[in-house]
């Protein structure tokens, strides 16, 4: 399919799913999302159905939809390649969304470092306009509604909702205080639905095949598919699809086994804010569930494959400086935390702790009781999450050498 043209999309079935949209009403759509069970793929893994139901059941009017497609969790791409090779299929979704949800008006908020995405985006809603897919009268059906495309501008911390909220706003990309939620005061102040891309991409699936169909495949409670982003020491990286259920040790077999055949040390699981797991954790089902039992998270969907040749303790403090960096130093626990935790490996690598290293370990563990407990977004209370993740697996020992025996440089 040609990502650039509407003919093709529509030979391909597209604009199908928001007919039948339509022809089931608003809480039709809600429904079929209730009976799919379909949870949110941006990491928080909230019900989805919820969030639209409580957005559509506000009588605070107008209602906004809000694609967060500020992809910057690192090691994350899936969202990249869903907005570069399907435009046309996430602006049917977020029709949708807008419709089910009682909303005139969305917004696509597009990470600033996707230039192909952003242009493609811009293109297919430019067709859809011109063609009645958006607009006053979408299709003839009697609703409106219309997008607009923002570019974000480089803040990680923009992809927290209520901070990408102020961003769209023209203000400082800083998280809002939780209550309320975006379903009662969201954007502009108003009831807002807000979704990530593969979320919404499940949405015209879910409508395709019915949500029982959909909740059928994977498990009862991680329902449909998912995206990895398989990056590191693969011999294949790239993005997989899998059905919910699938172990990590068959997503690193599909992407051709560890890099040369060589010991897997550890895979990095949800990106810079998720955690590591050992090679003990390879026949772990890749689920919601199967993540909370081992204490790691799916996050964003990366899987970072990492052999006995990778410098552990430069992983993490490269970790570190990236949540020093893009903290937006709004509380005290994430704006300081995150540069003491640098500070602290930075000790680690060069063999100066303070006191002892084992002194060390113990006060990470403080900085990140407080960071998770204080925070005022998800940002603080994860940032720590994979260097305490690596202290408990023995990545980092306590005579600061990166876990491979060797003196990191």
């Amino acid at each position: 399919m040609d990502p650039g043209s509407l003919d093709s999309y529509r030979a391909a079935g597209g604009y199908e799913m928001l007919r039948r949209a339509v022809s089931l009403g608003p809480q039709g759509v809600i429904r079929e999302l209730k009976d799919a069970n379909l949870l949110g793929r941006g990491g928080a893994a909230f019900p989805t159905a919820v969030k639209w139901e409580a957005v559509a059941s506000n009588p605070v009017r107008p209602h906004y939809v809000v694609c967060n497609a500020d992809e910057s969790e690192p090691g994350t791409f899936k969202d990249r390649v869903l907005m570069e090779q399907d435009p046309f299929a996430l602006l049917e979704a977020i029709t949708i969304m807008g419709f089910a949800c009682g909303a005139e008006q969305g917004y696509l908020y597009v990470r600033g470092e996707y230039p192909a995405a952003e242009a493609r985006l811009r293109h297919a809603a430019d067709q859809a306009r011109s063609h009645g897919f958006l607009g006053a009268d979408v299709m003839g059906e009697g609703f409106a509604f219309d997008l607009e495309v923002r570019r974000g501008a480089g803040a990680y911390i923009a992809g927290e909702e209520t901070a990408l909220f102020n961003s769209i706003e023209g203000k400082r990309a800083e998280p809002r205080n939780k209550p309320p939620f975006p379903a009662q005061s969201g954007l502009f102040g108003k009831p807002t639905g807000i979704n990530n891309v593969e979320t919404l991409l499940c949405v015209p699936e879910i409508l395709s095949i019915g949500g029982p169909a959909f909740a059928a495949i994977g498990t009862e409670n991680s329902t449909g598919t998912r995206l990895f982003c398989l990056s590191g020491c693969v011999e294949h990286p790239g993005l997989y699809e899998f059905e919910f259920g699938v172990t990590l040790r068959q997503v690193i077999e599909a992407a051709g086994g560890v890099r040369g055949g060589r010991p897997l040390r550890a895979v990095l699981l949800g990106g810079a804010a998720g955690s590591f797991v050992g090679p003990d954790a390879l026949d772990t089902p890749l689920t919601f569930e199967g993540m909370r039992a081992i204490g790691a998270t799916l996050g964003s969907g990366v899987v970072l494959v990492l052999d006995d040749t990778v410098d552990m303790t430069g992983l993490l403090r490269r970790i570190a400086q990236f949540f020093r960096d893009e903290s937006c130093g709004q509380c005290v626990p994430c704006r300081v935390g995150t540069v003491r935790q640098e500070e602290l490996l930075a000790r680690l690598a060069r063999g100066t702790p303070l006191g002892s290293a084992r002194q060390e370990l113990a006060l990470l563990d403080d900085i990140s009781a407080v960071a998770r407990d204080a925070s005022i977004c998800g940002l603080g209370q994860t940032a720590v999450s994979a260097a305490i993740s690596a202290v408990r697996l023995g990545l980092i020992e306590a005579n600061g050498t990166g876990g491979n025996g060797k003196e990191p440089a």
